[in-house]
């Protein structure tokens, strides 16, 4: 089963409301107050964040850039492209493992390492995972990290999705729910500065430490194939942006979801228009495909980006 999610939401949502253009909302840590003022813990406040409006067309192009359909009115890319003019925007870093082609970037004792000195390696994508499990390191690989979260304010997005939350749940035990917390704690206080929200990427099981991470919003993988979409709804007020990879997936999220979440199908791979796997849907009936489990629920960024 996968892990994630968040805390629920309650009311009616007027049709305005659920359809309204990437609202400007003020959003603080802990109370609403103004800028300048700062948490118990010395942090300063969240300012006024620009969040994903709710219930509205989602693509997820984190495979590769292209010109979103016409019902598309948030979208998702890599780090290493450019918003999309005129629609909410989501940068996806892959925060928490090194990419394989990024490995050889990173200093040797960043990677974590167990007790015989051995990398821990996601092994479905090859990926090292960040030694998070102290303060110093955290401090360390969240300034790495950062530099490419700056990269994305300065293009323009409105939005950071750091991916791999999840991923102590593959550490053999070396890293805990703590150390994820805490490192994207990190995360969360710079992206806030630099005026862009953070979304929660899966991760279930930690949604009852939204506030405590500094998350806004979910970025959900196959919500609806493994019944999830309620947790990230309650925790994030339906604020929910959900990536389906098999037509059953679709239907589920569709079935309970369909006028409150911001769901679509994609394949696998992300691919391009044009390409011979591409897929993207918002209707179960019209897709092609079949219900087949991936080993984890992460998507393969099929390219690499420059370390910044």
């Amino acid at each position: 089963m996968p892990l994630t999610r968040v805390h629920r939401a309650t009311g009616a949502r007027t049709a305005l409301g659920a359809l309204a253009a990437a609202l400007v909302v003020a959003v603080t840590a802990l109370s609403g107050c103004a800028s300048g003022e700062r948490e118990e813990d010395g942090a300063p406040r969240r300012a006024a964040l620009r969040l994903p409006p709710r219930h509205a067309g989602f693509d997820y192009q984190i495979g590769g850039a292209y010109p979103p359909p016409a019902d598309v009115r948030i979208v998702s890319r890599d780090r290493s492209d450019g918003p999309a003019p005129g629609l909410y925007n989501i940068c996806y870093v892959n925060a928490f493992q090194a990419q394989p082609g990024e490995r050889s970037s990173w200093p040797a004792d960043l990677l974590l390492r167990d007790a015989r000195g051995r990398v821990v390696v996601d092994e479905d994508w090859d990926e090292p995972l960040l030694d998070i499990g102290t303060p110093a390191k955290r401090d360390r690989v969240a300034r790495r990290v950062n530099r490419w979260i700056d990269g994305c304010a300065d293009k323009g997005f409105d939005a950071v999705e750091p991916d791999n939350y999840d991923s102590y749940t593959r550490s053999h035990r070396l890293l805990t729910a703590s150390d994820a917390t805490a490192f994207m704690r990190l995360l969360s206080r710079h992206a806030h500065a630099r005026r862009l929200a953070v979304g929660q990427k899966n991760t279930a099981e930690l949604a009852g430490r939204r506030e405590r991470a500094g998350l806004d919003f979910a970025v959900t993988e196959e919500c609806g194939q493994y019944d999830e979409c309620d947790v990230y709804a309650k925790a994030f007020d339906d604020r929910v942006v959900d990536i389906e990879y098999t037509d059953a997936g679709l239907r589920a999220a569709r079935a309970r979801w369909g006028d409150r979440l911001s769901i679509v199908r994609r394949d696998r791979d992300v691919s391009t228009p044009g390409s011979a796997g591409y897929v993207r849907t918002v209707r179960w009936e019209s897709s092609g495909g079949t219900a087949v489990r991936a080993p984890y629920r992460r998507t393969v960024v099929s390219r690499c980006c420059p370390v910044r």
